[in-house]
């Protein structure tokens, strides 16, 4: 690679200019792709941050197609992986008219699998009518598709109740003692992984291989020289699942199902199978009712202290192991017998281990669900996991997000990962945020713990509405804030004859509350967490955002609070090293929705008074973009006027 092509690539009559329809130079895209490009070259770890924008999908591409190395990209989101796999890499590569192979791996779950779709089929056990009409849909898919990829098939809903019973996991899978061996989809994806040159993942499958060696990149790290991380600020989450220990009831109810299909179709004469299944199950459940909320997270001090935690645990080990006891006896009849005894002595070993942790590292804690409890051991750090891949043998590490940085400061996403030798590279958004955006912080708030508080944020929230005429997103710290902001809301719009749309997530899939509120044009939703992020609604369907809080991690949560008791016992100041970088990148993601593109125009409204009172109020609005700022509506009323 020399500069002068990284530089013929990207400047104003080069190589992507003539090629791709719409592309616009900018200096920023250069910066970063010469940046990367010396990553590349000299084996070295690079954290970018490159503000909406930028370009940064091509920033990372042009460099790594034209490196002629074995490249794995990994995303935040199924989403981008598909568009990278299906629109930006083959675009690049057509412009570059370079002769690279591309594939796309997904975790196993995403593929069709013969064997059990097969014994799906034959058991007939279905909880819907519509599951048995997808049965059949499914198999004549998985008769003639080249990849078994369960989103190439849209006449089936990827929420379907039908699909882990036609898909493998970890757990379940045969392996090479599955009669399907030969055929398997999860194979031929990995084959083609492996002989290609650039490979397209996400997080959780990489992380999920790299610490359980199951996914297919254990095989593929070896030989590649250069991997990329997009939308990395949500790494140290995601390397925080797999570097711990977790074990849900909802695996022990994944392995009964199992077990009934091997019943039904392998075992029939054991009687003492069928009895021991249900009685899995209604202690899986007896175990759920110990806790009152879903939603909940319990340090396990807490959770101990519960009325019958303990006898339900046991009562859950003890009929665990009857079914493991019964189980042994028939291994020998079938692979997926075995399979599943193999899977109940892991689960019983997970169980065990779990409620007698004793690794220092690790935090104990509970998760409560719906349907489910998920007990979680919880590594306090990721670093070292984690500084052992990236040192293991010489290649580029490249980490990149629009949100990496606390005031272009990298320290504090450079401690978590574990990269403290890396490079850093810093560049800022080329839209014009003093004439396209304003942040409105309105004055006179209450204190954000007051009771009066979420009125108050509705209460502002309304004029701001009125004069964007709907076109809002309205951004909540929690689930509780968000739905009483709606009821709000809706109650304000009734009377104030105010006839816009008003959507709230849950009410159905993230993606066609989007659609919808695309659709409408003038709509105003109402969201928390998954809005935050990876949403991208161009033009003037969105022209405001209205954030309730500054999103601070809530502080009973027990592995930040035991994070925060360790920084603090080693003399750290947890509060700036740890909550306020983390507040400051969440904050920037749910920011980063109202600017897309050149030719958008909104206002951000962040309701909550610290921004101005705290000192450090003045370190969060300096992370954000250069918006002009302002405390009174008038000004928001003129800027839409």
């Amino acid at each position: 690679m020399s500069e002068l092509t990284i530089r013929s690539v990207f400047e104003e009559n080069g190589i992507l200019a003539n090629q791709i329809a719409g592309y616009n130079v900018r200096t920023q895209q250069l910066e970063m792709a010469l940046a990367i490009e010396q990553a590349i070259q000299h084996n070295q770890q690079l954290v970018a941050e490159a503000g909406t924008g930028t370009g940064k999908t091509f920033a990372y591409l042009v460099p790594a197609l034209l490196s002629g190395g074995k490249v794995i990209i990994s995303t935040g989101t199924k989403t981008l992986q598909d568009q990278l796999y299906s629109r930006d890499l083959p675009n690049v590569r057509d412009a570059l008219k370079v002769p690279v192979t591309v594939a796309m791996l997904k975790g196993r779950a995403n593929y069709v699998c013969h064997y059990h779709l097969e014994h799906a089929a034959q058991s007939g056990r279905f909880t819907t009518r519509e599951d048995a009409s997808h049965v059949q849909i499914i198999k004549t898919f998985a008769e003639n598709s080249k990849t078994g990829d369960k989103a190439e098939l849209t006449t089936v809903p990827e929420n379907a109740t039908i699909w882990p019973h036609v898909t493998s996991t970890r757990d379940n899978c045969l392996g090479q003692d599955c009669q399907h061996y030969k055929d398997c989809f999860v194979m031929e994806a990995r084959k083609r992984a492996l002989a290609a040159d650039v490979v397209v993942v996400n997080h959780h499958l990489f992380f999920a291989d790299v610490m359980l060696r199951d996914e297919g990149v254990t095989e593929l790290l070896p030989s590649a020289n250069t991997v990329i991380f997009d939308e990395a600020h949500q790494l140290p989450e995601v390397a925080g699942l797999f570097f711990g220990e977790d074990i849900s009831t909802s695996q022990l109810m994944d392995l009964a199902r199992d077990c009934t299909t091997a019943y039904i179709t392998l075992a029939k004469d054991c009687v003492a199978l069928g009895d021991a299944i249900p009685l899995l199950e209604k202690a899986c459940k007896d175990f759920r009712l110990t806790f009152q909320y879903e939603g909940s997270r319990l340090p396990v001090q807490k959770a101990l202290a519960l009325k019958n935690f303990e006898e339900n645990f046991a009562h859950m080990q003890t009929k665990l192991a009857e079914l493991n006891t019964v189980l042994e006896t028939q291994a020998a009849r079938d692979p997926m017998l075995e399979k599943c005894w193999q899977r109940g002595m892991e689960l019983s070993a997970q169980l065990s281990n779990w409620l007698k942790a004793g690794n220092e590292n690790l935090v104990r804690w509970v998760e409560v669900f719906t349907q489910s409890v998920q007990l979680h051991a919880t590594p306090l750090s990721v670093a070292d996991g984690f500084g052992k891949q990236l040192n293991a043998q010489p290649r580029a590490w490249i980490f990149t997000s629009a949100t990496l940085a606390v005031k272009s400061d990298f320290g504090h996403y450079q401690a978590q990962m574990g990269l403290q030798n890396a490079q850093t590279g810093y560049w800022q958004s080329p839209f014009d945020y003093g004439n396209q955006a304003l942040l409105y912080a309105p004055a006179n708030m209450p204190d954000p713990n007051s009771p009066a508080y979420t009125s108050a944020v509705a209460a502002v929230a309304l004029p701001v509405i009125q004069a964007s005429k709907g076109r809002a997103f309205v951004l909540c710290t929690s689930l509780k804030a968000m739905r009483e902001i709606h009821a709000l809301l809706k109650e304000a719009f009734a009377e104030n004859g105010m006839e816009y749309p008003l959507l709230l997530q849950g009410d159905t899939t993230r993606t066609e509350l989007l659609e919808r509120f695309r659709k409408h044009g003038n709509a105003v939703l109402v969201g928390s967490q998954s809005f935050w992020e990876g949403v991208d609604v161009r033009g003037e369907a969105l022209s405001a955002v209205i954030i309730d809080k500054l999103p601070f991690a809530p502080p009973d949560d027990p592995v930040l609070s035991a994070r925060i008791d360790k920084m603090n016992a080693e003399g750290k100041n947890a509060f700036m090293e740890y909550q306020l970088p983390y507040s400051v990148i969440t904050l920037k993601q749910g920011a980063g929705r109202l600017i897309r593109d050149e030719n958008d125009r909104g206002v951000l409204v962040i309701c909550d008074p610290r921004l101005i009172t705290k000192p450090y109020g003045r370190r969060i609005w300096q992370s954000l973009p250069p918006f002009k700022r302002t405390r009174e509506l008038a000004d928001v009323q003129a800027f839409f006027g």
